[in-house]
């Protein structure tokens, strides 16, 4: 059978039938709305969840007819992502615009009030933009640390010496530990009763030092204690780069008697200058969601506040649960014009390249 025999016309969208995905994600988003705006939550949770099976099927039904095998095959892998992942990613997004509190029943639809008061509100807004203010000094900190010692680290394991296949591994220990491990680890290193730092610092100035007394010194540990952890990420991912380096362009340079700085720009910047950036985006969004140590080390004591520490203290300490998605769709909204502010540069600097 040739392919113009098997092949299936393509529904229109206003054409019912089993297999029209079109069709159906249309009316499973204007019943969804409806009954989100109109229906007890009790009821259109249902209702709204029945709407996401029929898109389902719909798209099952239209990889079958069409034997779209592959399709079929991730299908069970694509349901589980849904559920896991994209459902409560929806279902935060659907409770931004509604009143809703986890200590309470009832529910009702808002719009965007719940976005108008924690970007304008007297009262939210400003401890808001404060914790944002926060957490941008610790992403320039911590990134800025992570950057600098994971290239010297890349740098010097590039190099073949003694004992460097241990040392190695020693150096990349802090970023297979837990969070709350390393957490606890530096809560005991900064003690200021028996804490190593403060045992040191004590013996040189004959006083008791706590390093976590100040704002500069609570974020200087937080930083420190971060950078410890993540500089071997970005260690491994330039080393990467420095390994793939050809070994004949070296030689060449040297037998042209290059200067060190010279190989280093034209020779093997070029090949990790990629891998930088890659690396500098993904520790600039994980240092965005610093909330963690901050909890461990000050629980926000001293102006460390973060804004994912006070989305939170918003959501779960305070139960307000639709003003803290809405926050964190805020938030969301900060990192993807980052990421595409990134993506804006590294096609810029390809093109110019």
């Amino acid at each position: 059978m040739s392919l113009t025999q098997s092949a299936r016309p393509t529904p229109t969208l206003f054409n019912v039938s089993a297999d029209n995905w079109r069709l159906a994600i249309v009316v499973a988003l204007v019943v969804s709305i409806i009954a989100g705006i109109v229906l007890p939550a009790a009821v259109s949770f249902w209702l709204i969840g029945a709407m996401v099976a029929l898109v389902a099927a719909s798209f099952v039904v239209n990889a079958y007819r069409r034997r779209y095998y592959g399709g079929l095959l991730v299908a069970p892998a694509i349901a589980v992502l849904f559920v896991m992942n994209i459902f409560p990613l929806l279902w935060s997004l659907g409770l931004s615009f509604f009143a809703y509190q986890s200590n309470q029943q009832s529910i009702r639809f808002v719009g965007l009030n719940n976005y108008i008061k924690v970007l304008t509100n007297e009262i939210a807004a400003p401890d808001n933009w404060h914790a944002l203010s926060n957490t941008a000094l610790f992403v320039v900190l911590t990134v800025s640390a992570q950057m600098i010692v994971g290239f010297l680290l890349a740098m010097l394991f590039a190099k073949q010496f003694p004992l460097r296949k241990y040392l190695l591994i020693l150096v990349l220990t802090p970023m297979m530990l837990s969070v709350v491990a390393s957490g606890v680890f530096f809560t005991y290193y900064y003690d200021p009763t028996f804490g190593i730092l403060s045992y040191v610092v004590n013996d040189a100035t004959d006083g008791q030092f706590i390093l976590m007394s100040s704002k500069a010194g609570a974020v200087a540990g937080i930083v420190f204690a971060d950078a410890w952890m993540w500089s071997p990420f970005v260690m491994l991912l330039v080393l990467a780069g420095l390994v793939s380096v050809p070994k004949y362009l070296y030689e060449a340079a040297a037998i042209d008697r290059v200067s060190a700085w010279r190989r280093f720009w034209s020779i093997t910047f070029p090949y990790i200058r990629g891998l930088l950036m890659l690396a500098l985006l993904f520790r600039t969004i994980e240092a965005f969601k610093l909330a963690d140590l901050v909890i461990l080390l000050t629980k926000g004591g001293n102006d460390t506040m973060t804004i994912s520490y006070h989305l939170i203290r918003i959501a779960n300490e305070q139960n307000k649960t639709s003003e803290g998605a809405a926050l964190s769709y805020v938030m969301l909204f900060m990192v993807i014009v980052l990421t595409n502010l990134y993506l804006y540069l590294a096609n810029r600097r390809n093109k110019g390249g």
